[in-house]
């Protein structure tokens, strides 16, 4: 064997190894992307239920802040006040 035809035959297992590690390589990628997709999806998912629970309970604290305002403001007290008059005068005419 030449030493040309060494060179060419080392160049060659070069190059195909190479080739080889390159397509292993890619194709560990590939699943890796595959799992990431399908962890980022499970994710996306999560995180939209967990926007949508906290959406909710906003809500509810809007309620629970009204119900403690609105029960203590001096409107409150006077609509109270009247409705109180009211059934009052109600009563006695019933009597």
């Amino acid at each position: 064997m030449s030493m040309w035809t060494a060179i060419v035959i080392i160049v060659a297992v070069v190059a195909i190894s190479r080739v080889m590690r390159e397509r292993r390589l890619a194709h560990r990628d590939y699943r890796d992307d595959y799992r990431q997709d399908s962890a980022d999806f499970e994710t996306r998912a999560h995180d939209a239920s967990l926007e949508r629970e906290i959406e909710d309970l906003r809500e509810r604290i809007k309620v629970l802040e009204r119900i403690a305002t609105d029960g203590n403001s001096l409107d409150a007290r006077e609509t109270r006040r009247i409705s109180e008059e009211i059934e009052a005068l109600r009563k006695k005419q019933d009597n």
